[in-house]
Parts: structure tokens; C-alpha cells; sequence
């Protein structure tokens, strides 16, 4: 068995795609293979020229559901990502609170880096997104 790839590895490799769009393939595509179904939920704005096309339109939103913590990366009216984490109770939220970036993505890190202890298919998913 190998080991998990470390917390700090993972915060790193997550931050080169720091925005709403680059995290929502990271986590539908890179990561998708450790992730369970439902977990990602990506909210898009599509225009018209995205419907007439067939095209899936902007990631908008993105949200991170892990069990009791939700983790949401939206983008503000002016593009910019901000987070935002939320203590959930079988579908009741008992708290939020606003995160930047950076803590966001420390946020998400620890979350992905506690699936990969515990699985090792997990691990390996892990492990080639921080490779390639």
C-alpha cells in the first residue's frame, strides 16, 4: 500500500486552478474516479448561443458535498471565486461562514485528502492528478 499523498501536495496542485471553471473540471474529470456520485454539483449559466449550440454553458457555482460539510465556490457578480463552507445535519444548515480562496481550497484539500486514507483506489486518483 502506498502512502496518501500529503495535505500540502494536494492544497498546491489544487490552487493552479484557483477559479469556478478550472475547479469544476478538476473535480467532474481529474478527480472524478475518487469522488462518490452526487458529491459535485455544478451550477451553469447558459446563454443562448450555449443553448443553440448544445453547449453546457460556465460553471456559475460549484458545491462539494461531504456528508456534514458542504463546500461551495461560486463566482461573485464580478467573476472572482469566493468560498463558502457550511455545517450540514441531514439537510439542515446549522452554520456558514465565508471563506477566500486560499481557505476554501485548504478546505477542499483536506476534505479530498481524507477520502484517499481511506481508500486506496482513492489514493491512486490522487496520485495521478498531482502527477500529470
Amino acid at each position: 500500500m502506498s502512502d496518501p499523498p500529503s495535505l500540502s501536495e494536494l492544497s498546491v496542485a489544487l490552487h493552479r486552478h484557483a477559479d469556478v471553471a478550472a475547479m469544476t473540471d478538476v473535480l467532474t474529470t481529474s478527480l472524478a474516479g475518487l469522488l462518490p456520485p452526487d458529491v459535485v454539483t455544478v451550477e451553469r449559466q447558459r446563454s443562448v448561443g450555449d443553448r443553440l449550440a448544445g453547449r453546457p454553458g460556465t460553471p456559475v457555482s460549484l458545491t462539494f458535498d461531504a456528508g456534514d460539510r458542504r463546500l461551495t465556490l461560486r463566482a461573485d457578480r464580478f467573476g472572482r471565486p469566493e468560498g463558502v463552507s457550511e455545517h450540514v445535519v441531514r439537510g439542515v444548515r446549522l452554520s456558514r461562514q465565508t471563506l477566500d480562496v486560499d481557505e476554501w481550497i485548504a478546505a477542499l484539500a483536506a476534505e479530498v485528502h481524507r477520502l484517499a486514507d481511506a481508500d486506496e483506489r482513492a489514493r491512486e486518483v490522487v496520485t495521478r492528478f498531482l502527477l500529470g
